[in-house]
């Protein structure tokens, strides 16, 4: 009776402790999979936006919009990958100062590539937005070839 006792409290603790282990490591791949795309994304900016958008995210006055709280960041993403893929010409203004210069396009850079920049740029200088997926970049790339 004791054998058959301890044998069914081992089998419990072995199923009890590989159900945890797998949250565990599901768990831990999600948080590797989002740290890596703001990794990538943190890359990106670097490269390709820095130079324009400063390493605060603070942009150029009168020249180049800031990153840091606006709707533009914050709000529509499809109106976010638009601008990337398309590049913008219009003033802009935000927060009661005007911008005008152009954005070239950069629809050079592949959905992953544009997804993980603008997920860094609506992750970080204060912003708190959601991820965008490649598959919103590809969505919004088909748009544009219609």
């Amino acid at each position: 009776m004791n054998i058959k006792i301890t044998g069914l409290l081992l089998a419990s603790f072995i199923l009890l402790f590989n159900a945890l282990d797998a949250k565990t490591k599901k768990r831990a791949a999600h948080k590797t999979t989002a740290g890596t795309s703001m990794a990538r994304g943190q890359i990106v900016y670097t490269n390709v936006c820095l130079a324009c958008h400063m390493a605060d995210g603070g942009g150029v006055p009168n020249m180049n919009p800031p990153l840091i709280n606006t709707t533009y960041v914050l709000g529509n993403k499809a109106a976010l990958i638009k601008i990337v893929l398309h590049g913008f010409k219009e003033d802009v203004e935000i927060n009661g100062k005007t911008y005008s210069n152009t954005m070239a396009p950069h629809d050079n850079l592949n959905d992953r590539q544009i997804a993980d920049v603008l997920t860094y740029v609506r992750r970080s200088f204060g912003n708190k937005a959601s991820a965008v997926k490649a598959t919103d970049v590809s969505k919004e790339r088909t748009v544009g070839i219609k």
